[in-house]
């Protein structure tokens, strides 16, 4: 299903359209400020870096964002509420309830990556960076899943020797979506 990025919009049409953490940009490319809308129903497969800040608005549904390496833990999101993220910070998604998110990202966005952390013991066990002026952000998000998912010594901590599990990336359309911006 291909949506159309246009000047306007209403989110609760859009969101059905959607899966979980798509990070669809909605508006043309010219624009400044790119909205990238999600319906999320789960927990973010890993955490979120982004070179520049990006700001969070709820629309619907109750989440909560984690954060690593910054002086806040979480932030209990729901309806109404905006969240401003810091450049640099990893953060996570986890929807309490189906959720409909929008993230405020600058049009030229620059790096990104996925991280994941140790769930015992918090190490940074593997980190993959992509830059957003070659790769739309749905290619790094699958990108970075395969290559955590493809060794085992990336899902090992160094620290406490946990190995942890892959990520199912059947839930995720990002091949999908990123192919339509492809288009």
């Amino acid at each position: 299903m291909t949506l159309p990025r246009k000047k306007t919009f209403v989110v609760f049409k859009e969101a059905p359209k959607l899966g979980p953490y798509d990070e669809r940009p909605m508006l043309p490319d010219a624009v400044q400020t790119q909205v990238c809308l999600s319906r999320n129903d789960g927990q973010q497969p890993f955490f979120l870096v982004c070179e520049k800040d990006t700001l969070l608005a709820v629309f619907s549904g109750t989440s909560k964002v984690e954060f690593k390496d910054t002086g806040v833990n979480y932030f209990s999101l729901e309806p109404g509420d905006h969240v401003y993220v810091p450049a640099g910070a990893p953060t996570r998604l986890t929807a309490l309830t189906e959720s409909v998110i929008m993230r405020y990202k600058a049009r030229e966005a620059g790096l990104e990556g996925v991280a994941w952390y140790c769930e015992s013991c918090g190490d940074e066990l593997y980190r993959h960076v992509f830059d957003t002026a070659q790769t739309y952000p749905q290619e790094g998000y699958l990108a970075g899943c395969e290559s955590f998912n493809g060794d085992d010594a990336r899902r090992s901590c160094q620290r406490c020797g946990e190995l942890h599990p892959p990520v199912d990336v059947a839930p995720y359309r990002w091949a999908e979506t990123a192919a339509q911006l492809r288009s």
